[in-house]
C-alpha cells in the first residue's frame, strides 16, 4: 500500500462506512477478546513491557459494557489521536504504541494530560504492540513482506519463544537502489529511506523488523539475509552492516508501523464496524 498522499507533519483522518449485516457493531469486551484471540496477545505477555490489550476503558458488568459501532486506528496513542477519533465518533482508538509501559502509578502531569481525552469522550483504548509486530498474516512485517511481494516467508526475529518480524525471498531479486525506492513509495515517500550500502549487487532474501529493531542486524546476517530492513537505527549498526556485508535499509519507525494497523482496521471493518484511519507521521 502506497501512502504517497501523506500529508507530512500533520494528522489527516480517513473514514471508512462499512454496511452489512454486522453494522450494528459488536460490544467492547467481545471486540478486544476477538483482537487479543487474534493477535496472541497473552503470548507475549512476559516479553513485552507495553500493556497490551485493553489499556482505557470500563471493565466492569455487561450494562457497563459499550457498543463498538465506530473504530479508530492510530499508530501511537496521544492527545492528538485521541482527540481526533473522538472527532470522529469513535468508541474506541486502537493503536500499536499506547499509554502504559512498564509499571504504572500515577496519572499526573503529561499522563493524566494524555488520558483526559479518553476519559472525557468516553473513548477506550486498546493497544497491541509486539503481537502486532510479529503477527505473521497482519502483523507490521507481514504488511511489508506483502508490498514488497516476499515469498516463502518464515519467521524472524527472536524473543523468547516469540517473534517480532518476518523474513521471505523476493521471486524477482531487486537491485539495491530498487528495493531503497521501493520502500520509499511504500512507506513514506517525502522523508525516504536511508540505505546503508553494503550488500550483493542482486537482492533476493530479505529480513523485516519494523520500527525500533536494529538489534536484531545479527540475526538477519545468520539467516542469510541480503538485506535487512527496519525503522530506524543506531551508531553501531553502520559498522556492523559494513562488516558483514548486508544492506540494512531504515525506512522510518512510524512508516514502517502503519501496515499492521491498517491491517486491524480492516479485521473490525469485517465485524461490520464503522473505521477511520487517524494518520499522524512523526517523520522519525
Amino acid at each position: 500500500m502506497s501512502f504517497a498522499d501523506r500529508n507530512s507533519g500533520h494528522c489527516s483522518t480517513h473514514t471508512f462506512l462499512t454496511i452489512g449485516p454486522e453494522a450494528a457493531g459488536v460490544n467492547l469486551s467481545t471486540f478486544c477478546e476477538r483482537l487479543d484471540e487474534r493477535l496472541r496477545t497473552d503470548a507475549y505477555a512476559d516479553l513485552d513491557a507495553s500493556a497490551n490489550g485493553l489499556q482505557v476503558g470500563p471493565g466492569g458488568p455487561a450494562e457497563a459494557d459499550p457498543d463498538i459501532d465506530h473504530a479508530a486506528f492510530a499508530v501511537d496513542a496521544a492527545v492528538e489521536t485521541a482527540e481526533r477519533a473522538a472527532d470522529a465518533q469513535s468508541d474506541v482508538l486502537c493503536v500499536h504504541h499506547g499509554l502504559f509501559w512498564g509499571e504504572f502509578e500515577r496519572a499526573t502531569g503529561p499522563t493524566y494530560d494524555r488520558l483526559a481525552p479518553f476519559f472525557e469522550n468516553d473513548l477506550a483504548l486498546y493497544v497491541s504492540h509486539l503481537p502486532l509486530d510479529g503477527h505473521p498474516e497482519i502483523g507490521n512485517a507481514a504488511g511489508l513482506a506483502e508490498t514488497l511481494g516476499l515469498e516463502d516467508r518464515e519467521a524472524f526475529g527472536t524473543l523468547g519463544g516469540e517473534h517480532i518480524g518476518l523474513r521471505g525471498r523476493s521471486p524477482d531479486e531487486f537491485a539495491p537502489d530498487e528495493l531503497r525506492d521501493r520502500l520509499a513509495t511504500e512507506c513514506d515517500p517525502e522523508q525516504g529511506v536511508k540505505h546503508l550500502d553494503f550488500g550483493p549487487e542482486r537482492i533476493e532474501n530479505v529480513a523485516i523488523a519494523t520500527g525500533s529493531a536494529a538489534d536484531w542486524l545479527d540475526e538477519a546476517v545468520a539467516a542469510g539475509a541480503d538485506a535487512f530492513v527496519t525503522g530506524e537505527g543506531k551508531q553501531a549498526v553502520y559498522h556492523e552492516a559494513r562488516e558483514a556485508g548486508i544492506h540494512v535499509y531504515l525506512a522510518g519507525h512510524y512508516a514502517t508501523e502503519t501496515f499492521g494497523v491498517r491491517s486491524l482496521l480492516s479485521l473490525a471493518e469485517e465485524w461490520g464496524v464503522e473505521t477511520t484511519f487517524v494518520d499522524c507521521p512523526t517523520g522519525l
